[in-house]
């Protein structure tokens, strides 16, 4: 599936108004690294979706017969870089596609690539890891969490961040995602087996780079790996720990609990 659009200026301060308020960007300026993520947005009809809000018939993935679809991380190649007011096309497709079988049941881990190009070259190469589920049985015990206790002692860096129901709900709209469980709360109680409403993955994304780029002012990612291992709730305070090497910066969102939420590594360049 193939797409074109510029990168406007309105979207990039949506984002920033809501959760970088120190950008100030204009027509020209260099898109931040991972931002390209709020633009073209989830193009899907209304009928075409499923129960949960999420796609069901994209012309990229195929139907799943699995009722649950969760973000799982992410792999990026930042190749050049992106301007505000490029004319950018994004083109996406399937990758690989995975099935499984773990303690809640069935499993499908499915690839989306995305590729990013201004004037026929490729800028951005981004491929999104999601997995479908089956539906939430509150039978199964729940799996004990990962736990570091070591992350944020030994980081060279802690950012702190809390999110709101009203940045939940901004973030869906800049995205145009209808995923129930990021703002319906009984659904993701009831359905998801969730205590609360869920950060999205995405956006979780876009803040472990922020919180990377202001460590490292002096670089320009070439890659970003995210790894998502537990839910990020609303609302709930989210330690985002950082470990600086000379082209590597590693990153573990924790909660109050020491519970590991998401990993990330990002590799610089300094040329």
């Amino acid at each position: 599936m193939k797409r074109e659009s510029v990168i406007g200026v309105e979207t990039a301060a949506a984002y920033a108004g809501t959760f970088a308020p120190d950008e100030q960007l204009a027509l020209g300026d260099l898109l931040p690294p991972a931002w390209e993520g709020v633009y073209f947005p989830f193009a899907v009809p209304l009928a075409d979706l499923r129960a949960d809000g999420t796609p069901a018939r994209d012309g990229v993935i195929p139907e799943i017969d699995l009722p649950r679809r969760m973000y799982a991380g992410e792999d990026t190649e930042f190749l050049s870089e992106l301007r505000l007011g490029d004319t950018v096309t994004q083109e996406t497709r399937l990758g690989e596609v995975t099935e499984k079988n773990g303690r809640g049941g069935r499993l499908m881990f499915v690839d989306i690539v995305r590729e990013y190009s201004v004037d026929g070259g490729c800028a951005i190469r981004s491929t999104w890891h999601d997995v479908f589920l089956e539906q939430a049985d509150p039978s199964v015990p729940a799996r004990e969490p990962k736990r570091d206790t070591d992350a944020a002692s030994n980081a060279d860096w802690i950012d702190e961040v809390r999110l709101d129901i009203r940045q939940l709900f901004r973030f869906s709209a800049l995205t145009f995602n209808t995923h129930l469980v990021h703002y319906d709360r009984a659904w993701a109680q009831q359905q998801e087996g969730l205590p609360d409403l869920l950060v999205h993955g995405p956006l979780t994304r876009i803040l472990l780079m922020d919180s990377a780029r202001r460590h490292r002012p002096d670089a320009r990612p070439t890659s970003l790996s995210v790894r998502a291992v537990a839910p990020t709730l609303v609302d709930r305070r989210v330690r985002i720990a950082g470990t600086a090497a000379a082209d590597v910066t590693s990153i573990t969102a924790l909660d109050d609990d020491d519970v590991v939420l998401a990993t990330a590594e990002i590799s610089w360049s300094t040329a």
